[in-house]
């Protein structure tokens, strides 16, 4: 449970523009009248040290639709999202039938 108490402390700082570092993390543990270890609060300041956890977090929702962007033609063609994803579906359906020696005009 103390590690998930550290992460909102640091989502907290990071929202607030400060930095992270073990006292500020542990006064934010304080403050929310939350018991934790200083080793849990020197571990996420270490881990966090010169990285930007907004950016992070950002990195986290720019990834979705550019891999979804990627799925296939169809989508970037203006196809809907569900159609390029059925279209890919059976053309793997289709792949793995000829693949086998099992093709439904043979």
């Amino acid at each position: 449970m103390s590690d998930a108490i550290i992460s909102y402390a640091a989502f907290i700082l990071a929202d607030a523009g400060l930095e992270i570092t073990s006292d500020n993390l542990q006064a934010v543990t304080k403050a929310a009248g939350a018991n934790v270890e200083n080793v849990w609060a020197d571990v996420y300041a270490k881990a966090l040290e010169g990285k930007d956890l907004k950016e992070i977090l950002s990195g986290f929702h720019a990834a979705g639709p550019a891999a979804g962007a990627a799925a296939g033609g169809a989508a970037a063609a203006g196809a809907s999202g569900e159609a390029a994803a059925e279209a890919a579906e059976e053309e793997a359906a289709e792949e793995s039938d000829d693949d086998m020696g099992f093709g439904l005009f043979d």
